[in-house]
This record gives C-alpha cells, sequence and structure tokens, in this order.
C-alpha cells in the first residue's frame, strides 16, 4: 500500500515488521552539464579569431625559412632518397634472404648434388650388369667364385704370396 508524498514526489511504502524496505532515491546527483547553444559557439569563436589568426602568422613567420630551405633543396633530397632506396635494395639483392650470394651458394651445392647423382646412377648401372651376368654367364658366376670364395677347379693349385715381414710405414713423410 504505497502513500504518495506530495512535498518531495516520491513514493513511500509502509512495510510490516519482518519486510526491510528498500530506498531507491537518489542522493548526490551530478550536475548535468548543458552544451552552449550553436549562437554562443559562434560568438565565442568570433571572439577568440583574431587570436587565432596571429597565432598562426606567427608559426608561419617561424617555419617559413625552414619550409623555403627545403623547398629550395627538393630535387637534392629526392635525389638523396632514391639513392638511399636503390642501395637498400642492392643490399636487399645480394645478401637478402633470397639474394644472389645464397643464389650462387645453392647453384653450386646444387651442380655438385648432379654430379653426384650422375656418379651414383653410373655405379648403379655397373652393378646391375654385374648383378646380370652373375643371372646369365657362367664364365662370371666363376670369376666371382674364385675370387670371393677362393674356390679351385679339381687339379688347381692356388699361389698366396706370403705377407711381409716389416710392413713398410703407413705415413707418407719424408725421412730425414
Amino acid at each position: 500500500m504505497p502513500e504518495h508524498s506530495e512535498a518531495r514526489g516520491e513514493t513511500v511504502r509502509k512495510t510490516e515488521p519482518g519486510d526491510q524496505a528498500m530506498d531507491f532515491r537518489l542522493r548526490h546527483v551530478a550536475r548535468i552539464r548543458q552544451f552552449p547553444s550553436p549562437e554562443e559557439g559562434l560568438r565565442a569563436v568570433a571572439k577568440k579569431a583574431p587570436e587565432a589568426e596571429a597565432l598562426a602568422a606567427s608559426w608561419i613567420e617561424k617555419t617559413r625559412p625552414f619550409l623555403t630551405e627545403i623547398i629550395a633543396l627538393r630535387r637534392r633530397i629526392a635525389t638523396i632518397t632514391v639513392i638511399l632506396f636503390a642501395a637498400m635494395l642492392f643490399v636487399h639483392v645480394m645478401l637478402g634472404a633470397n639474394g644472389m650470394v645464397i643464389y650462387k651458394q645453392k647453384r653450386s651445392e646444387f651442380q655438385s648434388l648432379q654430379k653426384q647423382i650422375t656418379q651414383e646412377q653410373k655405379e648403379n648401372e655397373i652393378y646391375m650388369q654385374q648383378i646380370q651376368a652373375l643371372k646369365t654367364d657362367q664364365k662370371a658366376i666363376e670369376k666371382e667364385a674364385r675370387e670371393q670364395l677362393r674356390y679351385v677347379r679339381p687339379g688347381e693349385y692356388v699361389y698366396v704370396p706370403p705377407a711381409p715381414a716389416n710392413p713398410p710405414p703407413s705415413n707418407h713423410s719424408a725421412k730425414k
């Protein structure tokens, strides 16, 4: 059963014993800022215009010699900029991640790998010929049996030279 207080425009509810009342009244309301009307803003701008013009004029006078010098040197500045850009591009092309130095290293590595592949292919071809000969040629089989397994035919003798008593030195340095 809410009651209405005429003096403040608030609604107050009576509570019974054991009930808790909640207070929804705003205590500290910040002042809401009101923006000036457009006319007041124009008046403020018009009032400050001479000061702004004087400030702009002083900045122009302070920067005029510097800007005049830059305009006079613009070709030199542009030339220097282009030269620096070209130098950076040259360094990047020569020494970059995929630069000329790396390219030459990769190319020489590629050529050495190509030589190695060719050599391995020739070696494979020789082995394939030996395998084919061992499968079909009786003379090749006999040759391998004599050399690798030391087989002999009946009635043949094998000469094995004795091992040298003093082996020659392994290093090839000259003796004094």
